[in-house]
């Protein structure tokens, strides 16, 4: 079965580049119904959607020592560009567009393509496990925390939303599949497969990881059954 599923991968391209293809468009979309929703001019939006598409791949690529391919590549401009078009575009015929599930799903499959790049780049780079799924968690995340800058707010994946944990459980699983022997191409399946579900069950369930407050609450000397 693995070995179909390579072939097929093999055939529709280099992992790699669909999956960093389909991360810009779907973060700069993102990125760019955010700066909508606060009014930004059209400058503005672009600025947010671009940083919100590039900020965490160009991370990654001087962590691993290279030059980062939105210098090198204008194709890349171009996609991103392609994402905040398509922002817009949304702004024209939904009344918010930034919740709307078209933008939801549309950060959660940008989540997921940017922790499989992330991971591939780790793993060809020769990096450890760690290394690995710390490179696939911040070419995932960089470029929103980045965006919240931007709009002046503090990084939400530093709260409670169960969003960065998609990319580190992504990566992890990137690492694991290629340590069993398995290419590449299926380890990317897999990691974009875990972090885009685990997403949209969090989404979909409410998900969120617990605060310093409510662990006192639940376990500390003043708990409110008390």
């Amino acid at each position: 079965m693995a070995q179909e599923l390579d072939t097929l991968l093999f055939a529709v391209g280099d992992p790699f580049v669909a999956m960093n293809a389909i991360g810009l468009v779907a973060f700069a979309l993102v990125g760019a119904s955010k700066a909508i929703r606060e009014e930004f001019d059209l400058f503005g939006i672009a600025v947010v959607g671009l940083a919100t598409a590039f900020a965490g791949g160009v991370t990654r690529d001087l962590l691993v020592n290279r030059i980062p391919l939105a210098l090198s590549d204008i194709s890349e401009i171009a996609l991103g560009l392609l994402g905040v078009g398509l922002a817009i575009g949304l702004h024209l015929v939904l009344e918010s567009p930034d919740d709307h599930p078209i933008t939801l799903v549309s950060d959660a499959i940008g989540l997921a393509a940017f922790a499989t790049t992330g991971a591939i780049v780790a793993t060809e780079t020769g990096l450890s496990s760690f290394g690995v799924v710390a490179i696939a968690t911040i070419n995932a995340v960089g470029g929103g925390a980045v965006a919240d800058i931007l709009l002046d707010r503090s990084p939400f994946i530093l709260f409670e939303d169960f969003y960065a944990s998609c990319a580190v459980l992504g990566g992890g699983s990137y690492w694991l599949v290629v340590t069993v022997g398995a290419s590449g191409s299926v380890a990317a399946v897999a990691c974009a497969a875990v972090t885009v579900g685990t997403r949209l069950a969090a989404v979909a369930r409410g998900w969120t990881l617990p605060t310093a407050q409510t662990l006192r609450l639940a376990y500390g000397p003043f708990r409110r059954d008390q």
